[in-house]
């Protein structure tokens, strides 16, 4: 079984206890990853990482310091799991929490031959659309899902992937998991697994959630939040144009 990696900050020390009584209980060995705080992040360090003027042409809002930290972190893992010296590795967020065996699922990816570089072990819809399937596991599927779900909670990384996706995702300009939404860009041939082995858990932290910061920024004028209003629906209309159009000239491109 390939090892797996935890993303944990410092402080969110519960985090890290949930997240060891359920590896240990599947006896799945990992390591931890010291996620980046973005709040403790210097102007120019940010600078060097994200593209500002990119975000305000192609994103919908400019990235709040915890995303940028959170971008940071998965690199940091790709990193490790390139460096591992394996085919590949899992990584998890340290909000997760088992649903179904988890271990079986990891057994199965580790020894895949299916034609994958990302498989994710999460989705927020509870029945997404699906345009391929294979057996996995008696209990799951290995999907191919016609939309990229967003949220990272889970997932397998085969390593050439992880080298390649370290290489080419500095500058960034969306959050993680919103970039992978968009698989052309990157060239990811990404699966999901069905159902999911697991969910979000405790959000419970010591440092803030995104959704924290986000909801911290300052309000605006009613002119100024209609524009961000109108850029949101054009953005997602972008995407789901440039989502048919790949997805109808094949399955993965």
């Amino acid at each position: 079984m390939w090892h797996s990696y935890l993303i944990n900050l410092d402080k969110n020390h519960a985090r890290l206890e949930n997240s060891r009584r359920q590896f240990k209980a599947e006896k799945i060995a990992f390591s931890r990853i010291n996620a980046v705080n973005g709040w403790e992040l210097s102007d120019e360090e940010i600078a060097r990482v994200y593209n500002a003027d990119m975000a305000t042409r192609r994103y919908k809002y400019p990235l709040v310091k915890p995303e940028i930290g959170c971008y940071l972190s998965h690199i940091e893992a790709w990193r490790q799991i390139a460096e591992s010296g394996e085919e590949g590795g899992f990584i998890f967020e340290d909000d997760f929490q088992i649903t179904s065996p988890l271990a079986p699922v990891l057994e199965a990816l580790s020894v895949s031959t299916e034609d994958w570089d990302m498989a994710k072990m999460f989705s927020l819809k509870k029945h997404p659309k699906i345009i391929h399937e294979t057996s996995l596991t008696p209990f799951n599927d290995l999907t191919v899902p016609y939309q990229v779900p967003t949220c990272l909670l889970a997932y397998a990384l085969r390593a050439e992937t992880a080298k390649k996706l370290v290489e080419i995702s500095i500058p960034f300009f969306r959050p993680v998991d919103e970039d992978h939404k968009f698989y052309w860009e990157k060239n990811l041939r990404v699966t999901l697994v069905h159902p999911s082995p697991v969910k979000v858990g405790d959000q419970q932290t010591k440092t803030g959630t995104i959704g924290d910061a986000r909801r911290a920024t300052p309000r605006h004028s009613l002119p100024s939040r209609l524009r961000r209003l109108w850029r949101n629906m054009t953005y997602q209309l972008k995407y789901k144009s440039a989502l048919h159009y790949h997805r109808m000239i094949g399955i993965f491109r």
